[in-house]
């Protein structure tokens, strides 16, 4: 029998501050390990996160949603990409093969010009990523809300024709971007499972897209998903971060995120300070 003056597991007076956060804290301890249920939910976590990885992108039921969005429809039908990495393996073995598309959907990509009158200001690309389940179960809800934002923003944006990669990541928006010779490029994609968020999303923007373009380059709004930053804010967002690169003609560390700074207005009688 355990005598209750000296309990098995040892509660860390951290603990109560759990219900704010999904982060590890106050795990407490059992001896100098810790306890067996905590262990069992970290495990149960990193099995979340690799299995996130690995599962593959239901494109069809993803189609289904996106058709089911009337500014997403109004594009055309989505266009489906892939890119020099023919499996997950190899996704993961080569980055580099995931930032190029394929020879066959370069030159469907190049077909989907003909006909277009000028290029357009934005390409939209999503990408299954780290975590095509980010894709899966955020992507439709975020481009509901962003392109609801973007066509009653002002003024319009000439947009391209969204596009679907697999096996792609993120600077495969500058290979797209530079076939479509776009303005600015938007890249939906599953981020990199944490062992909270194995459904995180992310948007990067990159104005005037090309091949070889540093990460410096880019701007990114992220950690998109019901228990992280929701759809309507991160449209919000990435609206802003494109209304600002196409204004001073940048994008990256030139390009900060003030949409949530307070402006403070100087009336007719001068500053109020003095």
């Amino acid at each position: 029998m355990t005598d209750s003056k000296f309990p098995i597991v040892v509660h860390n007076p951290w603990r109560g501050l759990r219900q704010c956060t999904p982060a590890r804290i106050g795990l407490g301890r059992a001896g100098v390990s810790l306890p067996t249920a905590e262990l069992l939910e970290f495990q149960l976590a990193h099995a979340r996160a690799r299995d996130a990885v690995h599962h593959p992108l239901d494109i069809e039921q993803l189609i289904v949603e996106f058709q089911q969005i009337p500014e997403m429809s109004a594009l055309g039908p989505l266009i489906q990409l892939q890119s020099q990495a023919p499996d997950r393996a190899c996704y993961l073995q080569r980055p580099d093969l995931g930032r190029v598309l394929s020879e066959s959907s370069s030159s469907r990509l190049q077909s989907s010009k003909t006909g277009s009158a000028e290029p357009p200001d934005l390409a939209i690309v999503i990408a299954d990523g780290l975590s095509a389940r980010a894709v899966q179960q955020n992507a439709p809800a975020f481009m509901r809300s962003f392109l609801r934002k973007l066509a009653h923003d002002g003024p319009e944006w000439r947009v391209a024709t969204p596009l679907l990669v697999e096996q792609g990541r993120v600077a495969i928006g500058d290979h797209i971007g530079q076939v479509l010779q776009t303005q600015q490029v938007v890249v939906l994609i599953g981020e990199r499972p944490g062992l909270s968020s194995p459904d995180s999303l992310g948007v990067y923007l990159t104005h005037h897209p090309e091949p070889g373009l540093p990460d410096a380059r880019r701007n990114c709004v992220s950690n998109i998903r019901p228990a992280g930053l929701g759809v309507e804010q991160a449209s919000e967002k990435v609206i802003y971060l494109l209304k600002e690169a196409r204004r001073l003609g940048t994008s990256g560390v030139a390009l900060k995120d003030r949409s949530e700074e307070v402006e403070l207005t100087v009336s007719e009688r001068g500053n109020f300070l003095v």
